[in-house]
This record gives structure tokens, C-alpha cells and sequence, in this order.
């Protein structure tokens, strides 16, 4: 074996520039392929740590919540969920898995600001203050993504946040000092006439019931909803803050309050309930062993209100579509790029063969088999696999280090902020050795119809080949 080696090693030496043209050729495609497996492995690593950050990896709800529960959130409610969460905390299994459990009420409401005598239908989400910055610290992948912080732990018991949707629709904009948060064109301001005296315009904007002139300062707004027992009732928010979303139909309508007040709307004095209970784990491979546990503290807990745990992937479909998608574009990539490889080398061998006529009839006529020249071809084309595979690879690990120290930032979809964009190429071990072995194995496949060829060749018509 190492002598077949040797002799295919001086064989590729003999024609230096074309075996260094088809090297190339294989080290440019690995590269390409790793480079975009890094860019894919740092779109699926952003949204996992955005999801768990936000939601947790486990949900404890109701078992008809996920799929009716915007109907009616409230017929849905946990009860006793405090003991769940110590029950959790104190478990012997579950101790050395579980970060924090966090709970969450989430309704539908209507926010009004009288000032600017306008309102817009909501959801609203409850939470915890502090244990929404405890979740925002997770970060398995070691992204270099800083946690936003929670701006409603130690803030008011009345404090809110609002999209950036919610803050424009009830013009608080101006109060809050949102950025790129266009006011409405008041009805004559697009006539082309002249504009209106001072005192005029002020005594129109008047009439209108208030704009977020009259009162620059107020970020007062009154949220609306029913509650448990079919009434309404209102209490009144302050807004500290704008927390813009990554949809806009969810920008439309985020309105995020502290977990007591949201309670207090919708039980007000009864027992308070929450809609689910968020499950942050320690890392993502503890999924399934913790929702089994979980499955059976509930079974002997909680089971007359049928609860179940689901899954983060089976809450935010959009995360599995998204990460399938680029699973198929680089499944794509790699075949199209394992074609050009099998043509390149193919090509490559195949003149080889061409060249080497002569030599062929002769090691053949002095006792070499068929299977040997057969083998000594497959190896050439492995070799230059190999070859080029191995330093498409290590390109792609320096360039990928290389982009990553420029700190650049891009804005994806479902983010409202920017993030870095990264390479992820280093420590994807799995991902390097299928592309390095993959294209290794194609391009001694693309060698063995050319050997196959050479080895079929007459004696005789090979030693007279010109």
C-alpha cells in the first residue's frame, strides 16, 4: 500500500501544473461549502439562543393552550403553579439541569392613551423581571451576544414595555424618544397650501383631542381586558421603555407588564394563574431527560389539569422551517459543488490516462494486473481529494477567523436588533470531516471510470500508441 501510494505521489508530480490546477480547484469548493456551513451554523446557533433566551427550551401549559389558547387565554390558567416551580427547584433530577423557571400570563387586551384619544387591540405578556435578565444570560454557543437588559426588574410595580408598533399607534414616540418613528401627516398638511398661523394650528391640534405635543412628557396609557369572571377591567401603566420585535405584526401589539399587574387585571382579588411555565435548562442535549421528568412531576402533580411540556422547536415552527431551509441550500451548495469536483478530476484523470498509454501497455505486458493499474489511478484521484479537501479546510478555518475579528453586523429576520455576524467554521468538527471526506470520496469516484478505462486496455494497442 504505501508503495502504491509513493509511485501515485510521483505520478501526480510529473504534471505539476495540472495537478496543482485540479488541487485548487478541490481546495476552493471545501472552502466555499465550509464557509457557508459557518454562516448557516451561525444563523441556527443566533435563533436557538434568541428562542431559549426568550421562552426557555420547555413550556409547562395546558394541553389545548398551544393550540387554542388565543381564543381564551384565561380558561387555560395554571393553578398552583408556585408549587410546580418548587417542586422543579427541589427535584434531586432536575436540580443540576434546570436554570430558572419562569412564569408567564399572556392575554389580549386594549391600551388607550386618552391624551392622544387614540387605542389599538394588544397582547400582553407578564413576567418577572428578574428572571427575564437571568434568561437573557444564556448563551451555550458562546455567541458574542450581550444580553439586552430586562428594563422592567426593579422598575415600578406599574411599568410596561411596548413595541415599537404599540409606542407610534398611541403616540408615544415622542415622550419615549423613539427613533425613526414617523408622526401621522395631519388632514391639510399635503394640500400645497400655506400653512396655517401658530395660534390656529393650535387650536386645530386641539380639537383633534391632543397630539404628542400636548403633552410631551406623558407615557401614561390605560390597558383594558376581561377578566377571569367575564368583567372588564382596566388599570393604568406607565411605559418605560420601547422593546422593538423582530415581526412587525408583533411590533403592532407587544405589550409586556410586570407579572403581579397582569394577574391583578385578570383575577384581580382571586387566586392568580399564569398561562405557562418557561423551563430554561443548562444546555440544549438536556432536553429530552428533562422533559421526561418534568412529564412525571406533572403526572403526579398536575395531572386533573392536563398539562403537558412542549418543546422550544415545537413552539416557534418558524425556527425548524428556518433552519431546514439553509439545511437544503447547503445540501444544494455541496452537490453542485461536488459536480464540478467529479468533472475536474474526472478530466484530469482522463488525460492522465491518455498520456501514460504507452507505460501502461508496459507495466501491463511485464505482469501487472488489471486490478493494479485500476488501483494506482483511484489513488492519484484520492491523493489530490485528500490534498485539496485538507487545504480548502484550513483556508476556510483561517478566513473564517479572519472575518470574525472584523466585527461586522447584520440585521436577520425576527430580530430587532443587529447581531454579529459570524463564521462558525471552528469546532465544527462534524461538519468539516463529512466535507473533507465527502469530497475526498467523490473525487476517487470521478477516477475510477478513467482507471477503469486504462485498465481494460489491449497489450498490444498500448505499446504501439503514439
Amino acid at each position: 500500500m504505501i508503495a502504491g501510494l509513493s509511485l501515485a505521489a510521483r505520478n501526480l508530480l510529473r504534471n505539476r501544473r495540472r495537478s496543482l490546477a485540479t488541487l485548487l480547484a478541490l481546495a476552493i469548493g471545501t472552502a466555499s461549502i465550509l464557509l457557508f456551513g459557518g454562516y448557516r451554523a451561525n444563523i441556527e446557533y443566533s435563533m436557538h439562543t434568541a428562542y431559549v433566551r426568550d421562552g426557555g427550551h420547555l413550556q409547562i401549559q395546558h394541553r389545548d393552550y398551544f393550540l387554542y389558547g388565543s381564543g381564551n387565554p384565561i380558561a387555560y390558567g395554571i393553578e398552583g403553579y408556585q408549587e410546580i416551580m418548587t417542586a422543579v427547584a427541589s427535584d434531586p433530577v432536575l436540580r443540576n439541569m434546570v436554570v430558572i423557571v419562569s412564569p408567564v400570563l399572556q392575554f389580549g387586551g386594549i391600551a388607550s392613551n386618552h391624551l392622544a384619544d387614540v387605542s389599538r387591540t394588544v397582547q400582553v405578556v407578564g413576567r418577572i423581571g428578574e428572571a427575564v435578565n437571568r434568561m437573557r444570560t444564556w448563551n451555550q454557543f458562546r455567541l458574542p451576544l450581550p444580553p439586552a437588559p430586562f428594563a422592567l426588574e426593579g422598575a415600578a410595580d406599574n411599568a410596561a414595555l411596548v413595541g415599537a408598533g404599540v409606542a407610534r399607534v398611541l403616540r408615544l414616540c415622542q415622550p419615549l424618544g423613539v427613533d425613526d418613528c414617523p408622526h401621522p401627516v395631519e388632514e391639510g398638511a399635503e394640500t400645497g397650501g400655506v400653512d396655517l398661523p401658530t395660534d390656529i394650528a393650535a387650536l386645530a391640534s386641539d380639537a383633534a383631542g391632543g397630539t404628542p405635543g400636548s403633552s410631551p412628557g406623558s407615557t401614561r396609557v390605560d390597558l383594558l381586558a376581561s377578566g377571569s369572571g367575564g368583567a372588564p377591567n382596566v388599570v393604568a401603566m406607565d411605559v418605560i421603555e420601547v422593546e422593538r420585535q423582530g415581526f412587525k405584526e408583533v411590533d403592532e401589539v407587544y405589550v409586556l407588564t410586570q407579572l403581579p399587574l397582569a394577574q391583578r387585571l385578570v383575577y384581580g382579588r382571586g387566586d392568580p394563574k399564569v398561562t405557562s411555565l418557561q423551563v430554561q435548562l443548562n444546555r440544549s442535549e438536556q432536553i429530552e431527560p428533562a422533559r421526561q421528568r418534568l412529564e412525571e412531576l406533572l403526572a403526579a402533580r398536575g395531572a386533573d389539569q392536563r398539562l403537558v411540556v412542549r418543546n422550544f422547536r415545537e413552539l416557534n415552527p418558524f425556527f425548524v422551517q428556518t433552519v431546514e431551509m439553509f439545511g437544503t441550500i447547503f445540501s444544494f451548495i455541496f452537490a453542485l459543488i461536488a459536480a464540478i469536483v467529479l468533472f475536474t478530476v474526472g478530466n484530469t484523470m482522463s488525460t492522465a490516462v491518455m498520456e501514460r498509454t504507452v507505460e501502461i501497455g508496459t507495466v501491463r505486458a511485464i505482469g501487472v494486473r488489471r486490478r493494479g493499474i485500476q488501483r494506482l489511478f483511484v489513488l492519484e484521484g484520492l491523493m489530490l481529494g485528500v490534498a485539496g479537501a485538507a487545504f480548502g479546510a484550513l483556508f476556510a478555518l483561517v478566513a473564517s477567523g479572519t472575518f470574525n475579528s472584523l466585527g461586522l453586523t447584520w440585521l436577520p429576520p425576527g430580530s430587532g436588533v443587529r447581531l454579529p455576524l459570524q463564521l462558525v467554521v471552528w469546532g465544527e468538527i462534524g461538519t468539516i470531516t463529512l466535507t473533507v471526506v465527502g469530497l475526498a470520496s467523490v473525487a476517487a469516484l470521478s477516477a475510477w471510470w478513467p482507471a477503469r478505462r486504462a485498465s481494460r486496455l489491449v497489450i498490444v494497442d498500448a505499446l504501439r500508441h503514439a
